[in-house]
């Protein structure tokens, strides 16, 4: 386990956030239609998904990621979509695994994934230097599965998956469940009771409002006070301490010392002003907030030769640059003027 002690930032943006954490797009395709993430009714059966050549190539990320390094990074974390989707992504994390950050130690790579492909991928995944997992599962029953995935997969077959990750090494091992008032609230004790004494850190996140397809309102999110009320009057919990500066989860034990959760307070407690990621798209463009409504191209500079000192500068300037603060800014209301982009392309 890495030392949580951090080096002196290389570079800053305007708010003296240092760059820390990138965020890979894989992929713009899922075997799920998640309602908050991609809801079927605008990626349904005739959308039209990113073709392959647009996509950035293993190469392409490598080098991308190569560049990161020196300026900060320690973290890599590949997301979609759907990441298991895309086709040899062991490969591709084989490649990463080898890379160094700038204190000598090796990058850590993580993932997050819905779970669904993972039984048959665990083993490979382990084997290629994957450090760390995160599956997203928002219910326990088929019936609520099925409701917030808008799929016909089996949630068995993700609680399987979960088994063959931790079965293989794959730890520590992180559980998502996004709560949407009305959908799935009913869900948070027995996932709880689920996971107690597994070892799994279970992790709670308020609906957001990515994007601008999934119908986001302030009265169908869950507060994070709400969740942890919920869960403290069954199964009492005691705060515990960050493991690092910047992190997003506000971390609770259960006090019977049977586990440990996690709450993602993304609407009512911003947590803007330690944010350390970037998010590099499926197709190479450089997203400096999730919230973000417009990225730089880095796949065209890749494609057109230049050289790796002006793509670390550009890659540079852009995070010096950086102002974003959405979350603290947010409002309860559902009409916004700027289209944001989605979830499914920058990534979670």
């Amino acid at each position: 386990m890495r030392p949580t002690s951090r080096p002196a930032p290389i570079i800053v943006d305007t708010l003296q956030r240092p760059l820390r954490d990138l965020r890979i797009s894989v992929t713009d395709r899922c075997n799920l239609r998640c309602t908050y993430c991609m809801p079927r009714e605008v990626f349904g059966k005739d959308f039209v998904f990113l073709p392959r050549a647009e996509l950035l190539s293993f190469e392409e990320i490598e080098r991308l990621a190569r560049l990161f390094l020196p300026l900060g990074v320690q973290k890599i974390r590949l997301s979609g979509g759907e990441p298991l989707l895309r086709h040899g992504v062991e490969r591709l994390i084989e490649r990463l695994a080898k890379l160094q950050c700038t204190d000598g130690q090796p990058v850590d790579i993580a993932m997050t994934t819905n779970g669904v492909l993972l039984v048959r991928k665990a083993q490979a995944l382990k084997d290629a230097g994957l450090s760390r997992l995160t599956v997203s599962l928002d219910g326990l029953s088929q019936a609520t599965f099925q409701r917030m995935s808008d799929s016909a997969a089996a949630v068995g077959t993700v609680l399987d998956g979960i088994a063959a990750a931790q079965a293989v090494g794959l730890t520590p091992l992180k559980v998502n469940t996004v709560v949407k008032r009305g959908v799935n609230e009913h869900e948070i004790l027995p996932l709880v009771e689920h996971f107690r004494h597994s070892g799994i850190i279970l992790r709670f996140i308020e609906f957001m409002d990515v994007g601008t397809t999934n119908g986001w309102r302030m009265d169908d999110v869950v507060t994070a006070q709400d969740i942890v009320e919920r869960i403290n009057h069954q199964h009492p919990l005691r705060p515990i301490d960050a493991n690092y500066s910047g992190e997003v989860a506000k971390r609770w034990a259960l006090a019977d010392g049977s586990g440990e959760l996690g709450v993602i307070a993304s609407v009512t407690r911003a947590f803007c002003h330690e944010c350390s990621r970037v998010r590099l798209s499926t197709d190479g463009k450089l997203y400096t907030c999730l919230f973000a409504s417009a990225g730089v191209d880095l796949r065209d500079a890749l494609r057109r030769d230049t050289g790796n000192e002006a793509l670390s500068r550009l890659i540079a300037e852009t995070w010096q640059g950086r102002s974003d603060r959405y979350s603290q800014m947010r409002h309860a209301a559902t009409e916004r003027p700027v289209r944001k982009i989605e979830m499914s392309y920058i990534g979670g």
